[in-house]
């Protein structure tokens, strides 16, 4: 037993602290809840509309808040706790849900309400995304445990992906939406009760005579001002744009293409989770980072061929073949990303710089859902995703290219933080 556990803790270094596994248990249950209100959000959209344009709407709304406030959400994250703030989102997140479980039992929801709630979820995330990102440093008790702690979210986000949506396609097809909403209220119980549990140091406020706007310009300077953070970055944004517009078209395939229902959507939403979920595991259990930037510039090509295969495809099976790789591709990308830049970053820009990746990733997503959805009103879902999917290829082309040159200004990095020595052992 001692030596199958010794095993289990050299595989998944990070669930050594117990912080970390608190935080494990509690977001593995939320995330579940979560991706079915995704689900049963953008099902409940399209019956209520019939429109794929009000699709693009309501995805905007729930995510545009991040891309205007999210910086100012990281200046919060590097002065203040970042566990009290992830305590408050998380409140305010279940109270989010609740109400749309209220309105959706009654009977009285309308399109308004749901944009309206959208929009609250947005401006929570623009505060609790950065804190999340921030706060994982905080978690593991070893430093050699970060990009392993990393991974591991990556793979708990994917598994709930892969969960999430077909429980809940089979809830809506049984009982309804409103059954989602109030699941996902009542997961977040589960949050707040590991994060009350966890022990910290006091945290330290930090006091600064800095104006805000003047913090994020300096995140923005040193992010932008190192080539492989702001290539990063700049990656991230184009899979955001282009390569997560399937997400809000996803109904249109289920119901119109593929001529199914709300399961087909939760099969097809669960099939790009296994896709994910693989990837994640991959990552959490490499033993270094070094090697990361391949695989980072690889992911847009993977995720360009599935989009390009899901459009054209009319079967079934073989769209669930191809949202495999959809899901393997965009985990492989910006996972990978994110592991690279919190090992590379500076500690005192880590929330800013952080919020910049939370900015690029959720931020952008709102932007592309609404060119997706007015797009696919005009010339239909599928040559919508063709675009997308050769688009994602060509970003893939374009990164490798750059790659041999930002690789050596992170071995630098690297070598002063004593990965590459840490690798060669």
């Amino acid at each position: 037993m001692n030596a199958q556990t010794s095993k289990k803790r050299a595989l998944l270094p990070a669930l050594r602290s117990r912080n970390y596994r608190l935080f494990f248990a509690g977001q593995g249950i939320s995330l579940i809840g979560s991706w079915m209100t995704q689900l049963a959000t953008i099902w409940l959209v399209y019956h209520l509309t019939n429109n794929p344009l009000m699709l693009g709407i309501v995805g905007f709304t729930s995510q545009v808040p991040s891309f205007f406030l999210t910086p100012f959400g990281g200046v919060f994250v590097d002065r203040f706790s970042r566990h009290r703030t992830l305590i408050g989102t998380q409140i305010l997140a279940m109270i989010q849900s609740l109400a749309l479980a209220f309105l959706t039992f009654t009977g009285v929801i309308h399109i308004w309400h749901i944009i309206a709630l959208s929009l609250l979820q947005g401006f929570i995330n623009a505060f609790d995304a950065p804190a999340r990102q921030a706060f994982v440093t905080e978690l593991v008790e070893h430093r050699d445990d970060l990009a392993n702690a990393i991974a591991i979210n990556s793979t708990m986000f994917n598994g709930a992906r892969l969960v999430g949506p077909a429980i809940g396609g089979l809830l809506i097809a049984q009982v309804g939406a409103a059954y989602c909403f109030l699941i996902d209220g009542l997961s977040y119980i589960a949050v707040i009760m590991a994060l009350l549990a966890m022990r910290f140091k006091p945290w330290k406020t930090t006091v600064t005579n800095v104006n805000p706007l003047q913090q994020i310009k300096e995140g923005f300077t040193y992010a932008f001002g190192f080539p492989p953070i702001r290539a990063m970055l700049l990656l991230s944004a184009l899979v955001s744009f282009f390569g997560m517009q399937y997400t809000v078209l996803a109904p249109v395939f289920a119901e119109e293409i593929l001529k199914g229902g709300a399961q087909t959507l939760g099969f097809l939403m669960a099939a790009s989770g296994v896709g994910a979920l693989f990837s994640g595991i991959y990552l959490a259990t490499r033993q270094t980072v070094v090697g990361l930037g391949k695989l980072i510039v690889l992911g847009p090509g993977i995720l360009g061929i599935g989009l390009i295969g899901f459009a054209l495809s009319r079967l079934l099976p073989l769209s669930l073949l191809t949202m495999l790789f959809v899901g393997c591709g965009t985990i492989i990308q910006i996972a990978g990303s994110n592991t690279v830049l919190q090992t590379i970053v500076d500690e005192d820009k880590r929330g800013r710089v952080m919020s910049l990746y939370t900015m690029s990733f959720l931020g952008i997503i709102p932007f592309g859902n609404l060119v997706g959805g007015a797009l696919a009103e005009k010339i239909g879902a599928p040559y919508t995703l063709i675009i997308d999917g050769i688009a994602c290829i060509l970003g893939s082309i374009y990164f490798a290219k750059q790659l041999p040159a930002l690789r050596k200004l992170v071995l630098v990095i690297y070598e002063q933080k004593g990965i590459l020595t840490t690798a060669k052992h």
